[in-house]
């Protein structure tokens, strides 16, 4: 397979690289250059938000074209219109941030969906992700393929979920645990949605995909306490329920990466249907696979993830960390284990 990736240098667009190069692709990547690309691409520097930023991809053919842009939609329009004649296959990396809040649990990919135009600049996540995918539609048709992605995590991650997690247990000590326990994640490891994209384009698919584990995968409990156990377990885990959380102004998914209490919005973001994205040879590894493999890769660049410049910083302040646990722990709503 001829794959042209545009990105693949940071997060997902690494790992589905990555893949592609496992496969024996032939991969072209276009970036700006900022970053170290893997070894065994061809490089194409540019930068697609410039005018004339797209000139070095003025000649060449692929079989499919793999975007991770979340930026202006007009920058996807302008790179799906360059390439339709001489790609097979748009794949658009969504989110499924495109399905508005509230979205009923259990929705597919024919829940509504915010507004969006392809030929709009930067705006708000949701509007850039929608408007990338009317632009990706518009050019290719039935040969994009959309992938809705819910929260990812795994090596590479540059956004600062799973690593700040690792990193607050790594320091030990006694650590908020939000509740409720049994609570269920729903999410994908990076290496898994780069096995599904490049298994989706081999099988021709096309329109709007759900990329996400099936619902309560893990637990919070799970998570946490493997999070605690790779990291030497130096943590003391103090569960808390959420509303003394909520009470003291902590922002969930913020605040606490990855968290999310009872509500519409875990309701929207962690209890998709992904039937669709399953039958089609979507496969989950465990929980554990991915928060080990994760400590392992920032082990191995001095233990601080990078982060991107254009996303804000995640991560409790240990002072308000320190109050909410002073105030359950006398209160009598939590008990360390």
């Amino acid at each position: 397979m001829r794959l042209l990736m545009l990105g693949g240098t940071g997060f997902a667009g690494r790992a589905i690289t990555e893949e592609a190069l496992a496969r024996g692709c032939d991969v072209t990547l276009f970036h700006r250059g900022r970053q170290e690309p893997p070894a065994g691409v061809t490089s194409l520097h540019g930068d697609r938000a410039e005018p004339g930023g797209l000139a070095a991809l003025g000649e060449g053919e692929w079989d499919a074209v793999v975007d991770t842009w979340s930026g202006a939609p007009s920058d996807v329009r302008d790179a799906a219109q360059l390439l339709a004649d001489r790609a097979g296959r748009y794949v658009y990396i969504s989110s499924r941030s495109v399905y508005p809040f509230p979205t009923a649990p259990g929705s597919g990919e024919d829940a509504p969906v915010v507004e969006g135009s392809a030929d709009a600049g930067k705006g708000e996540y949701a509007q850039n992700k929608r408007g990338g995918e009317l632009a990706a539609v518009r050019a290719f048709g039935d040969r994009a393929l959309l992938v809705r992605v819910g929260l990812i995590l795994g090596r590479y991650e540059n956004i600062g979920r799973l690593p700040w997690w690792l990193a607050r247990m790594a320091r030990g000590g006694k650590v908020l645990a939000p509740g409720p326990q049994n609570h269920g994640l729903q999410y994908i490891d990076v290496r898994d949605l780069a096995t599904w994209t490049l298994d989706a384009v081999e099988q021709g698919l096309g329109g709007p995909y759900n990329i996400a584990s099936p619902a309560g995968h893990t637990t919070m409990d799970e998570f946490l306490h493997l999070c605690a156990d790779v990291t030497g377990n130096k943590a003391e885990l103090v569960w808390v329920d959420p509303e003394p959380i909520l009470a003291a102004g902590v922002e969930p998914w913020m605040d606490i990466p990855v968290w999310l209490p009872p509500g519409e919005v875990y309701d929207t973001l962690m209890r998709a249907d992904v039937t669709k994205a399953l039958s089609t040879g979507l496969r989950c590894r465990p929980i554990q696979d991915t928060v080990t493999d994760t400590w392992e890769w920032l082990q191995g660049i001095g233990g601080e993830a990078p982060l991107r410049a254009d996303r804000p910083q995640l991560g409790l302040d240990p002072e308000k960390e320190r109050e909410i646990l002073a105030h359950a722990e006398s209160g009598g709503v939590a008990e360390p284990r």
